[in-house]
């Protein structure tokens, strides 16, 4: 499948300087950026169809972290905010899993996919990971299934929905709760998202819809998926530098090899 058989080039024109800028300072402004119908419906049914088909193969955890994700500080309680337990749940097939052929592949390794998304994030090159897992994840979260409250280790996530769920599973976040580049981790902020004292903005996305958002001091999560149907959302992940590959750590807890 061709570029512009995957995405509507006559409404998103990535290499209009015009388009390419008002995505940016969007995206400077809000921290996030949403492109709805950005995946055209022939594409996104195909991805759809070989997520179901693939589904039964994916690696699934269910997983116990702070909003910080990191270690345990014993320097504070177990019920600090600090240490504060969330769960997350979900499924995941890997890049090595995906069809040579899939328009995933076609659109994640585009050159004027990738020069846009330089653009508005405002980096140099945008460079996959050198491993055979990272580049493209497709999540899985059926019925129950959620991602709890945290900030990303990375400074911006490239997502695609693929098939929302049909009650529940939406996108919640709360921008600017801390200042990792400063150390600051504003446990007290954190707590009151986290125990619901502070409302945050949500989002339900349609298929088809693509996401850029800056998640290293924006709190989020995703809710429980309370349908039937089993939500499918694609990660695209790039690195501003290249041979950049996930830790063994990582790897065999998010995928489980």
């Amino acid at each position: 499948m061709k570029l512009e058989e995957i995405i509507d080039l006559d409404k998103y024109d990535l290499s209009n300087m015009n388009f390419q800028t008002e995505c940016h300072d969007i995206f400077e402004e809000e921290g996030v950026l949403i492109l709805p119908n950005f995946i055209s419906q022939k594409a996104i049914e195909a991805i759809k169809i070989e997520g179901i088909e693939k589904q039964n193969s994916a690696y699934y955890c269910v997983e116990k972290h702070n909003p910080y994700l990191m270690p345990t500080d014993e320097n504070y309680s177990v019920d600090h905010p600090r240490n504060k337990q969330v769960v997350s749940s979900k499924g995941c097939i890997a890049d090595d899993q995906i069809s040579k052929n899939s328009a995933l592949k076609t659109l994640y390794n585009a050159k004027k996919f990738k020069e846009f998304l330089s653009y508005v994030l405002q980096e140099n090159s945008l460079y996959p990971y050198a491993d055979e897992v990272s580049p493209i994840n497709l999540h899985y979260a059926q019925t129950g299934q959620e991602l709890g409250w945290h900030y990303d280790n990375s400074s911006f996530a490239i997502t695609l929905m693929v098939q929302p769920a049909d009650e529940g599973g939406e996108f919640e976040y709360v921008r600017n709760v801390r200042n990792a580049d400063s150390g600051e981790m504003n446990f007290e902020g954190t707590d009151k998202v986290v125990t619901g004292k502070i409302e945050p903005n949500r989002i339900s996305l349609p298929a088809g819809a693509l996401v850029m958002f800056r998640g290293r001091n924006a709190i989020h999560r995703v809710t429980s998926n309370l349908g039937e149907t089993t939500r499918m959302l694609v990660v695209l992940a790039y690195n501003s530098k290249p041979g950049v590959m996930i830790s063994d750590t990582a790897r065999k807890l998010f995928y489980g090899r």
